[in-house]
């Protein structure tokens, strides 16, 4: 009997059983080989189904959707150097923790090292980047049904983070008319189809333990760093912070409303820094730090204990201080660790903080520039949308200019911190909550990702994407790069114009000369719900002599 029907049946088998554990999207690239899973994936009603021509923004579309969901996501490719282009986007799951499945199509056996065409060494591709490895036997009726269910089960039990890489080799023809056969090889499952409960079910613990000795520590002299969190424990931490009397020092993508902001420009002053020194415990809920003087300051700081409450594994602290690692949710942790009300203990900070403000407002009046739109996006915000952060310059701008409002959804790709995907990224986030969404980006980045402007053509809802046109990478004119060769080799400009790609892809076009006519068009997009591209001419390195300038200014106060 043909293997085209056993194909089938084995792929329908695979995907229903992820759908157990809450798989809903499935990302699919065009491919032959893919065939038994593509098919089967179009057929099961519980499932959405994304696609793209290009397997590297695809599987950024599969991280993005997963980042807003905070659901399993799944990506179908093909054989050969269409999984090498996953690449990126696993990196990234298993630095930020979104759950992915990657179901790799594979030649059988014996058409690898021979060369038959398109057949890679795929088993092992991505080395130890993977949470879990499932590398599957071609079908076969010999082995069990029970056997493919439980091997899935088994790998989804302990993917807590990261991705999930099932290779599936799928020997020809993988077309035909015999669709109906080997249904008593799926139905040797019994009831199970008709349940929604795993084969095999291993119950997680997530019960978090009460330190001890906080007794004492919540009595010292605490400062609280906020990573990335949800935007709902980041209103949490930021009312227990204040609640404790602790500093709040807020990343961009804390979503804490970052109380303290501008810390990027006032954490080098000698006086901020004496006052932070008396800090006996400091506190990090969530990773992903991104200010460079925030690094530095975190890096350097001496308390009595430092420790990190987030939900990946691993130490998350580069500097390697002596304290505690919280495996769990930054909200499992504070309800156990409620706040003890106390007086303030570094309220000269929010005067440090208030003053640096007051300089950015006052270099950065009656200015249209990069590092004006960071520090006014509040005004350009979607009302119940979100935000997505491209990396490099903009969102270090961001971070040191800007002050975001309190538990407004804020994503990024800060694992890696790539440029790669971040369009692609951005459609994942917007299709998975179906919100409006402000993204920013680089023009390097767009350029880097292009092709997923393809992702923004039907959109439920809108997008305005910002792409900032500084003509290169200019994150190297903030770095020691060598002058003479930094245009060359690092900022690379390239001299163009975003005008013709947003035709190219059918997408509403914008290039505003000054701040009012940028709130025009953000609202126009908001209002008429048009997805729209839109381009920030800049000058070259104005952004970076912005904050090198601010930083200068606020040294000497």
């Amino acid at each position: 009997m043909s293997n085209c029907a056993l194909n089938r049946r084995w792929a329908e088998l695979l995907l229903e059983a992820l759908t157990r554990y809450g798989l809903r999207h499935v990302c699919i690239a065009p491919g032959s080989r893919s065939t038994p899973l593509t098919l089967a994936a179009a057929e099961n009603q519980t499932l959405i189904c994304h696609t793209h021509f290009d397997e590297r923004g695809l599987g950024h579309l599969a991280l993005g959707l997963a980042k807003a969901s905070q659901e399993l996501v799944a990506v179908i490719v093909t054989s050969g150097t269409a999984v090498a282009n996953l690449y990126p986007a696993l990196i990234e799951s298993g630095l930020t923790g979104e759950r992915l499945v990657f179901l790799t199509a594979d030649r059988p056996p014996e058409l690898i090292d021979c060369g038959a065409n398109q057949a890679i060494r795929q088993v092992g591709i991505f080395a130890s980047h993977p949470t879990q490895v499932l590398a599957l036997p071609p079908p076969t009726t010999d082995i069990p049904a029970s056997w493919l269910v439980s091997s899935i089960d088994n790998a989804m039990a302990n993917l807590q983070h990261g991705t999930l890489h099932i290779n599936c080799p799928f020997a020809e023809p993988l077309y035909g008319d015999e669709m109906a056969a080997h249904q008593d090889w799926l139905q040797t499952l019994g009831e199970w189809w008709q349940s929604d409960e795993p084969w095999l079910v291993q119950p997680a613990m997530h019960t978090v333990v009460k330190a001890v000795d906080w007794d004492i520590w919540q009595k010292k002299q605490g400062i609280v760093l906020a990573g990335r969190m949800s935007p709902e424990e980041g209103k949490y931490v930021a009312q227990w912070a204040k609640s404790m009397g602790w500093p709040l020092i807020g990343d961009v993508l804390s979503q804490t409303g970052q109380p303290l902001p501008h810390a990027e420009l006032w954490l080098n002053h000698p006086r901020t820094q004496a006052i932070l020194a008396q800090g006996q415990l400091v506190i990090q809920f969530g990773a992903s730090l991104t200010g460079k003087q925030v690094l530095q300051w975190q890096a350097n700081c001496q308390p009595e204990q430092y420790w990190i409450v987030a939900p990946l594994s691993g130490r998350l602290d580069p500097a390697n201080h002596r304290g505690r690692k919280f495996t769990c949710r930054v909200a499992d942790w504070l309800q156990v660790h409620p706040a003890c009300p106390q007086a303030p203990w570094a309220d000269e900070l929010n005067t440090w903080s208030s003053r640096v403000f007051n300089c950015v407002e006052a270099k950065l009046a009656g200015e249209f520039s990069e590092a004006a739109v960071a520090h006014q996006l509040p005004q350009l915000l979607p009302e119940e949308g979100q935000l997505f952060i491209g990396n490099s310059l903009i969102v270090r701008l961001i971070d040191a200019l800007g002050q975001l409002p309190a538990g407004y959804p804020v994503y990024s790709n800060r694992g890696a911190s790539g440029i790669d995907g971040l369009i692609s990224t951005a459609a994942g986030v917007q299709r998975a909550t179906n919100k409006p969404t402000l993204t920013i980006i680089g023009d390097i980045s767009a350029l880097y990702d292009l092709n997923s402007l393809t992702l923004l053509r039907y959109l439920s809802s809108p997008m305005l994407l910002i792409i900032v046109n500084n003509n290169g990478g200019q994150i190297f004119s903030l770095l020691p790069t060598p002058q003479e060769e930094r245009q060359r080799f690092y900022c690379m400009p390239q001299n163009v114009n975003f005008k013709h790609a947003a035709a190219m892809f059918g997408l509403h076009y914008a290039a505003p000369q000054n701040w009012s006519e940028l709130k025009q068009c953000a609202q126009h997009v908001w209002q008429h719900k048009e997805t729209t591209l839109l381009e920030l001419n800049v000058a070259g390195s104005e952004g970076v002599k912005c904050l090198q300038a601010l930083m200068k200014q606020v040294a000497a106060l």
